[in-house]
C-alpha cells in the first residue's frame, strides 16, 4: 500500500476540480484515513484564512456519499470540520478519485454549521445532467449529515468525529 496518496476531487464529467497529496494513516473495510498539511497560507472564500501548518485529517468512505476533513490549527486546536457530499471514491495505487457533488457542510468549533453551494449543486445538476438517483442520494446525504451535526451539539462538536 502506498504511503503517499494523490487525492483528486473531480467534477461529474471527470475533470479535476482540485488535487493534493496526503500521507496514508490507516484503512479498513469501510474507509481510508489520510493526513495532509497546508504548506502555505490559503485564503478560502468560505473558510477564511487557513494558516500554513494547518493539518487536515481526511477520511474517505468506500460506501458513503460523503467524506470529511478535520482541520487543526498549527497549535493543534480544532479549526473546523469540512464535509463534502460526494460519490464514493475509487481507490487505486496511490490515488483516490472522487466525484464532488458540490454541496459542503462546515462545522465550527462553537457548533455553528453552514451548508454551502446548494446553488452550485442545482446548476451543475443541469449542466452535467445528474441522474435523478444521484440528485436524490446527495439530498438524502445532506439531510443525514444535518441530523448527525444536530445530535453532536449536545455532546460538543469534538464528538462529531466519532459519529461521522
Amino acid at each position: 500500500m502506498s504511503r503517499i496518496y494523490r487525492v483528486n476531487s473531480r467534477k461529474f464529467d471527470g475533470s479535476i476540480r482540485r488535487s493534493w497529496k496526503c500521507e496514508f494513516v490507516s484503512s479498513d473495510a469501510d474507509k481510508i484515513d489520510l493526513i495532509g498539511s497546508f504548506d502555505q497560507t490559503v485564503e478560502h472564500p468560505d473558510l477564511g484564512i487557513i494558516e500554513a501548518g494547518t493539518v487536515s485529517h481526511e477520511r474517505f468512505y468506500f460506501n458513503r456519499w460523503y467524506n470529511y476533513f478535520v482541520f487543526e490549527q498549527p497549535a493543534g486546536t480544532l479549526r473546523n470540520y469540512y464535509i463534502n457530499i460526494c460519490m464514493p471514491p475509487e481507490i487505486g495505487d496511490g490515488v483516490i478519485d472522487y466525484v464532488d457533488l458540490d454541496i459542503d457542510v462546515i462545522v465550527w468549533p462553537d457548533g455553528r454549521s453552514q451548508t454551502l453551494d446548494l446553488e452550485e449543486f442545482e446548476a451543475n445538476s443541469v449542466k452535467f445532467s445528474y441522474p435523478a438517483d444521484i440528485e436524490n442520494k446527495a439530498k438524502l446525504t445532506l439531510a443525514e449529515l444535518d441530523e448527525l451535526v444536530r445530535k453532536t451539539l449536545f455532546d460538543g462538536v469534538e464528538s462529531l468525529r466519532s459519529i461521522l
